[in-house]
């Protein structure tokens, strides 16, 4: 931690969201859904975006508290519900899993069964809705809500006025529905079903609650906030699956190409993310292209997937345990030989000299871990911080990057670093006008943290 009045440096990933966030939202172009009444309420200059780890940890840039109507970005999640209650041959049996190259109100169901083409279209995600086991409408619509709750790791609420304003204007789904019983894939009262699918899109969300949701499912099933096991991996997987394929409608295939990521839109401008194992991304920002898709969304995530290296045919490295130590000189001092004076100092302030060690690969999740662990060990500044990569293999791109701002920051704000590191790996973080020091080996990098300490002292 800093003390009262320093300067508290941005981490890495946050800055970066600030940094695309601030360069996408001078963008003008798409407009606001006017379809539905009071989504063209909605303000075009709003712009969020946010990110949750698999440790839980939020970064937040922009408008990421400003609720809004979850819309279609609740199909993957009502999928979910299903998915668990029926298993996928049954779900499979009534919605497709096919993506449509349609828009996602379009008329495309299979000919002979009726079948919608996949869940993530309007026509498939009546029918999943409809799946959904309750004893009545009511009952349904409150499982769906308390599933929707569970992913956000919070009490969900219903926005009324958008859902009066849904069910005046929801004739297409309406017919969508009957054609859907006429051809056998609907089974239901469709005035109950079509008006809990409504109510289903009108679900009060901020960005930040849907980067928890992306989250839970990048996380197989697990909310990393609370701690709660939501869904099934199984079922995680399955939906991951399907808004890689079908997430975007008929844009899915140039967005898994370029950013290479499971997504969902929605015509309020929600646009989620999940990159398995590492995070849950989300952004607001209701201006949509022709495709219902939010243009800075789509522009942020692709950013974001480039720049923390997320798209999904990315080479992972295996995982090992990556801080290995986190101690203080006080704890573990250099052998180098002092003075009694020099001794009694060093043993009173030597927790003023942090020591973390890593090891393994360094990419975005291995980063950020030790990354927090980093400036938990963090003495109050001015301090000094020993980063012991010694037995650090690997440092991807934008894991250098992270670590490169992490420490210059920490530098601006006070702290000595002293890094420690395998020549190819210090060249890889180390770049041109960084003030932080490079040393062989740990032994080195304490004994300058404790000289440095002790000149202070005088």
């Amino acid at each position: 931690m800093t003390s009262a009045g320093t300067h508290i440096p941005v981490d890495p990933v946050t800055a970066g969201l600030r940094e695309i966030r601030e360069r996408l939202g001078r963008i003008t172009d798409g407009e606001v859904a006017n379809y539905i009444p009071e989504l063209a309420r909605a303000d075009p200059d709003a712009f969020g975006i946010a990110v949750v780890s698999m440790s839980g940890h939020r970064y937040l840039a922009g408008d990421t508290d400003v609720a809004f109507s979850i819309q279609s970005v609740s199909k993957p999640f009502v999928y979910a519900l299903a998915l668990a209650d029926l298993g996928l041959d049954a779900v499979l049996r009534r919605v497709n899993a096919e993506p449509s190259g349609e828009a996602y109100n379009a008329i495309s169901l299979e000919p002979g069964t009726g079948r919608p083409a996949n869940p993530m279209v309007n026509a498939g995600a009546i029918v999943t809705t409809s799946l959904i086991v309750a004893p009545d409408a009511a009952a349904r619509f409150e499982r769906i809500r308390a599933c929707l709750s569970a992913f956000a790791g919070r009490d969900l609420d219903v926005d009324e006025q958008v859902y009066a304003s849904e069910a005046a204007t929801g004739d297409r789904n309406r017919a969508l529905a009957y054609l859907m019983r006429g051809a056998g894939s609907l089974v239901g009262d469709v005035h109950e079903i079509v008006e809990t699918y409504f109510r289903q899109c009108s679900v009060r969300v901020t960005a930040a609650d849907l980067a928890v949701m992306a989250a839970t499912l990048a996380n197989g099933g697990v909310n990393p906030l609370t701690g709660v096991t939501v869904i099934q991996e199984p079922v995680a997987v399955q939906v991951l699956a399907l808004m890689a394929t079908c997430g975007l409608y008929d844009e899915a295939g140039a967005w898994l190409l370029r950013a290479g990521l499971p997504a969902k839109s929605g015509v309020s401008g929600g646009l989620i993310a999940a990159s398995p194992a590492r995070l849950g991304i989300a952004v607001y920002s209701p201006p949509l292209d022709v495709a219902g898709n939010s243009v800075r969304g789509v522009k942020a995530l692709t950013e974001a997937s480039e720049r923390f290296a997320l798209h999904l045919m990315h080479r992972p490295l295996q995982q090992t345990l990556t801080v290995t130590d986190r101690s203080t000189a006080r704890e573990h001092p250099s052998a180098r030989p002092r003075d009694a004076a020099a001794t009694a100092i060093l043993r009173r302030d030597g927790r003023r000299i942090a020591i973390v060690s890593a090891q393994g690969t360094l990419e975005f999740t291995e980063t950020e871990r030790l990354l927090n662990e980093v400036r938990t060990a963090l003495p109050p500044a001015p301090g000094w911080l020993v980063l012991d990569l010694e037995r650090v293999t690997h440092v991807a791109k934008g894991a250098a990057a992270m670590l490169g701002a992490t420490l210059g920051d920490l530098v601006r704000s006070g702290y000595e670093v002293a890094v420690t590191a395998q020549e190819s790996m210090a060249k890889e973080a180390h770049r041109d006008g960084d003030t932080w020091t490079v040393f062989a080996g740990r032994e080195q990098a304490v004994a300058w943290c404790e000289d440095r300490l002790l000149a202070g002292r005088g």
